[in-house]
């Protein structure tokens, strides 16, 4: 369960894209999702990506997420192309994706949750495999003082914890395996205000550990303090790309309304 990066592949990725995808395309009969999509996302970059309901935003990341196979087009992690579509595959090669719903246990702690599905197993004197629970629980401390979160006691269950909270063990759980990108569904979506504050302070966090982040939300004042660009998806195109300090809610909008954006056909 690596934690950090070494700082030669950081440094020697640093100029390489985590993710790249150019002309990413999905049709569903003759409805056409996602239209010619080009992008790449920086190590240690957060992206944001923001559009209405209907403008392909959940086709695009769940065909990075392996989710869905695209019609055409690449999509590379890393130095690796995709060459079909596979969440494990995606998983493996560095992508994973904390979906709205988060996916956890309520009956598990937080530690369970954290290692769910790669769980650490050991042998007995005798032969028989079963769980490393002091290892699983030293290593989930680790991560969550990495990333600077403070939960409860880890074998409390995810079901006691609140909204914010159980957010973060599926963020720490994301970034457990040395991620090249985590993409972020709608992370405050069910929260207040004050309560998603930590979740988006913990996203800001992630580059420090070279993960980069795509945070798609419709809560624009988050997509504006938190990511360094913004993609706006429109009609399944990337409509326009702009830096987060150099715009406004207002213009977004726009943007996604196709208000002064460039002729479509």
């Amino acid at each position: 369960m690596p934690h950090n990066r070494r700082r030669s592949e950081m440094i020697q990725t640093a100029n390489n894209p985590a993710v790249s995808v150019k002309d990413l395309r999905k049709n569903y009969d003759a409805v056409e999702a996602t239209r010619g999509v080009s992008f790449d996302i920086m190590p240690g970059e957060i992206i944001g990506l923001v559009g209405d309901n209907g403008a392909g935003k959940s086709t695009l990341t769940k065909m990075i997420a392996g989710d869905v196979a695209p019609s055409s087009g690449e999509i590379r992690i890393g130095d690796s192309q995709v060459q079909s579509s596979s969440t494990t595959w995606a998983r493996d090669h560095g992508v994973e994706m904390v979906y709205q719903d988060l996916a956890l246990c309520d009956n598990l702690d937080i530690c369970a949750n954290i290692f769910l599905g790669r769980e650490i197993v050991q042998r007995s004197a005798l032969g028989f495999r079963r769980l490393a629970h002091d290892e699983m629980h030293r290593k989930a401390e680790g991560l969550l003082k990495m990333l600077d979160v403070k939960l409860p006691n880890l074998r409390e269950p995810v079901t006691a914890l609140s909204g914010g909270q159980r957010q973060m063990v599926a963020i720490a759980r994301s970034v457990a395996y040395d991620p090249k990108l985590v993409i972020m569904d709608e992370p405050t979506a069910a929260l207040s205000v004050s309560a998603g504050q930590p979740v988006l302070d913990l996203i800001r966090r992630l580059p420090k550990q070279g993960v980069a982040v795509l945070l798609i939300s419709h809560r624009l004042s988050d997509v504006l303090t938190t990511a360094d660009r913004i993609l706006v998806l429109r009609r399944g195109r990337i409509g326009a790309t702009v830096k987060a300090s150099d715009t406004s809610e207002g213009e977004l909008l726009h943007l996604m309304a196709g208000i002064n954006a460039p002729n479509e056909d």
